[in-house]
């Protein structure tokens, strides 16, 4: 059985550029992220939702129940989603909150990591999950919907295990196609370009 246990974060970075994997999992070369304001903001963000909203429920989306902080894991996957919302429709949701403004768009890792938490809720809830929701709280806390297909979530379980195959087995991946991405890596002066 594997022991390999990843996160949505991983998986987003894995995105990034799949030797950040490799630099931080095989050879353990910390990121410092801890460092970064957003990261620490976001942080103290879902400590405060977390005490302001316990009961509230969303009804104009048809939430019937909902569960904060839930830690949840699968064989491949360990994650913590802000809030899983069940819905009257017998389905269920994750819903993140995000240190963000809201322009126009959704980002694809925002979107991944909602594709990851749907995995998770079908998993430990058994119920299916088809939408998220996020929550953008410096957009005046605007909140958009955002659609999970099938196809989506099959594809973040493939990238799960090509992580898994990185870390378990000492891979060396490629680099990313998007060179551009390599001027903000926090590994680039150590990696072979």
């Amino acid at each position: 059985m594997n022991q390999t246990s990843i996160t949505p974060s991983e998986i987003i970075q894995y995105l990034f550029c799949p030797r950040f994997i490799y630099f931080e999992k095989v050879l353990c070369i910390p990121q410092h992220e801890e460092k970064s304001y957003k990261a620490m903001k976001g942080r103290h963000l879902h400590e405060n939702k977390t005490r302001m909203n316990k009961e509230y429920l969303r009804k104009k989306l048809g939430v019937v129940q909902k569960y904060q902080e839930q830690y949840l894991t699968n064989n491949l996957l360990r994650g913590k989603v802000d809030e899983v919302l069940l819905l009257e429709d017998g389905t269920a949701a994750p819903l993140d909150y995000k240190f963000a403004k809201y322009k126009d768009k959704v980002f694809n890792t925002y979107k991944t990591q909602l594709a990851c938490y749907a995995w998770l809720i079908e998993e430990n809830f058994n119920l299916p999950v088809n939408r998220g929701y996020l929550v953008y709280t410096r957009s005046k806390s605007k909140m958009v919907e955002v659609e999970l297909d099938d196809a989506f979530k099959q594809d973040v379980k493939v990238k799960a295990d090509e992580i898994v195959k990185i870390i378990d087995r000492n891979h060396f991946p490629k680099a990313t196609r998007y060179k551009k991405r390599c001027m903000d890596c926090t590994y680039r002066n150590i990696c072979i370009q």
